[in-house]
């Protein structure tokens, strides 16, 4: 099994959009597709006028790509968008 990682960018919908509801509701996402990817890392990264994106790093099964995570994190009432803006194989 290659394990490849992954790093989905998502983008709130405004300032106001509950952050910390919005982090729960990507984390639990990931785990209903991907299962158990241990250590999910987060990062806010600051834009402009007080908007952040959040990012979300964790290991995958490499067969199971990125197409399912992209589609059901823009879903998630709050998210603006989401995309994977990181995937390489784990070496080691």
């Amino acid at each position: 099994m290659v394990q490849a990682g992954v790093t989905l960018q998502v983008m709130p919908e405004s300032v106001e959009t509950d952050k910390e509801a919005l982090r729960e509701d990507v984390k639990k996402i990931i785990i209903e597709i991907y299962g158990d990817v241990g250590e999910i890392r987060e990062e806010e990264v600051p834009l402009a006028f007080g908007l952040v994106q959040l990012k979300f790093t964790f290991i995958i099964d490499e067969e199971k790509g990125t197409d399912a995570i992209e589609e059901k994190a823009s879903e998630i009432t709050g998210a603006s968008n989401a995309k994977v803006v990181d995937f390489r194989r784990a070496l080691g």
